[in-house]
């Protein structure tokens, strides 16, 4: 089983969905996902992507990437531009560095249906980058 850890600054939106996505598409990874200032909670609109896209969202939790210091991963992804300049937790081994610049969904404004195309997008691009290249 790979292992993956998704950061991302709040852990609300983008790494949420990357974390399901992972779980759900790729057979053989076990992904989790945490930020490096937490938002303390799920966007509501994470959820509601990932389920009117048929993608189990399981129970996610906006954490902390402090809980996941000395643990070992295959992979560990950054999914905003903030996120891939930081220092990242301690973490154990020699894992593959990737980097998947996405636009923040929660930022949008707009409409409703503005909105809800913002969220899409990133779920787009997101999963469009889990097929083509996570082995």
């Amino acid at each position: 089983m790979k292992k993956v850890l998704v950061l991302c600054t709040g852990n609300s939106c983008r790494s949420v969905m990357a974390e399901a996505l992972i779980n759900q598409l790729k057979d053989g990874y076990e992904a989790v996902s945490a930020g490096s200032f937490p938002a303390g909670y799920v966007h509501p609109k994470s959820i509601e992507t990932l389920k009117r896209h048929g993608v189990d969202a399981g129970e996610p939790r906006s954490k902390s990437w402090d809980e996941f210091a000395g643990h070992e991963f295959d992979y560990v992804i950054t999914v905003c531009d903030n996120a891939a300049n930081e220092v990242c937790p301690v973490l154990m081994g020699s894992q593959t560095k990737l980097h998947w610049s996405t636009p923040d969904p929660a930022k949008a404004e707009g409409s409703d249906r503005d909105i809800e195309v913002a969220f899409d997008e990133a779920f787009n691009m997101l999963k469009t980058r889990i097929e083509q290249e996570l082995p």
